[in-house]
């Protein structure tokens, strides 16, 4: 029996966003020096540790954030002028009360077609205590119109988010670097003997 899964440059993005989180563990055990067999390391006291996600985690209001951002990245290896883009983002509703994605802009590109995940184009919900991810394979999406400008991978533009009540909040979205083994993964055999 084989498994097919299908990856997203997205989900890519998020990944290479954790890796260096992953990285910054302590090596201490329960008899390394210096360490109290506190059952919490987040209990001990200190300095604020500099570092950690290198995507945006940028704050709208208290309660919306914006934590990832990218474009998609071009099979050419180069968007040029004239050309459609997507917009990758993770947006994060840590509130009661929901707000809804109104607007993207920016000066690189002439607009942008918001997709929702329900009913015709124009504005995509932020539900209250909920994530949203916009992607390619969406909805939810959003698809970047007519670029004004050439674009590589690691190359970014600015562009604006627009809440109904949260207001908005304007970010560099880079292209995204080419993921490794982008597109159908081809899962081995598996061992066990169906019976």
């Amino acid at each position: 029996m084989t498994r097919r899964t299908r990856r997203h440059p997205f989900a890519a993005l998020l990944l290479a966003a954790a890796l260096p989180l992953a990285a910054c563990g302590g090596e201490e055990g329960a008899d390394s020096p210096g360490a109290d067999n506190l059952d919490n390391p987040l209990d001990v006291p200190g300095d604020e540790v500099i570092g950690g996600n290198p995507g945006p985690d940028e704050a709208v209001t208290e309660d919306i954030k914006i934590t990832a951002v990218g474009l998609a990245y071009p099979e050419d290896g180069v968007w040029e002028v004239g050309e459609d883009v997507r917009l990758y983002a993770a947006i994060a509703n840590t509130g009661t009360t929901g707000d809804q994605l109104v607007e993207i802009r920016g000066q690189d590109f002439a607009g942008a077609e918001l997709i929702p995940l329900d009913g015709p184009g124009g504005t995509i919900e932020v539900p209250e205590n909920d994530n949203v991810y916009l992607e390619p394979e969406g909805p939810p999406s959003v698809l970047l119109t007519d670029l004004s400008t050439d674009l590589r991978s690691s190359q970014s533009i600015p562009v604006t988010f627009v809440f109904e009540q949260a207001g908005e909040v304007t970010l560099d979205a880079p292209v995204v670097s080419e993921p490794p083994g982008q597109g159908d993964f081809e899962a081995p055999e598996d061992p066990t003997p169906d019976n």
